[in-house]
């Protein structure tokens, strides 16, 4: 397959094909004049790569999984554990921010549950890299 056909197929750009070549996610087997041609097998490594990318891993930690030929299950189990953090601080989050707009508080900054959700977002605790929104629940 050449690198046009490996772009509609797995819809990324000719552009994220080459750097993730240049990154050593994926090999091409040469060119076909000035096109780089690809084995079919691309395109599932693609598809690892996507679910990768979405489930948070950087492209590096994506290469050190594919390094070792088999896919480290500890990294895995250990994303797992941060998405599952990382769900929990959401749901914490949208949970106090239906209750601040449900509140009957007169106004949302004196209601006690939103008052701790500015807390722990002033406190560099709400987010990706945060340390959880524990006590906004009930």
């Amino acid at each position: 397959m050449d690198i046009g056909d490996v772009a509609r197929a797995s819809g990324l750009p000719a552009s994220t094909l080459r750097y993730y070549e240049e990154k050593g996610l994926i090999r091409s087997l040469g060119r076909n004049g000035l096109r780089r041609q690809f084995p079919a097998e691309v395109l599932e490594r693609l598809a690892l790569i996507t679910l990768g990318r979405s489930a948070g891993f950087s492209l590096d930690e994506i290469g050190a999984l594919f390094s070792q030929g088999e896919i480290d299950r500890q990294r895995l189990l250990a994303k797992a554990q941060e998405l599952d953090a990382r769900i929990a601080e959401l749901t914490a989050m949208r949970d106090g921010l239906r209750h601040a707009a449900q509140c009957q508080a007169p106004s949302h900054l004196e209601c006690p549950k939103f008052q701790l959700l500015l807390k722990l977002a002033g406190k560099g605790k709400l987010g990706p890299k945060g340390q959880g929104s524990r006590g906004l629940k009930g």
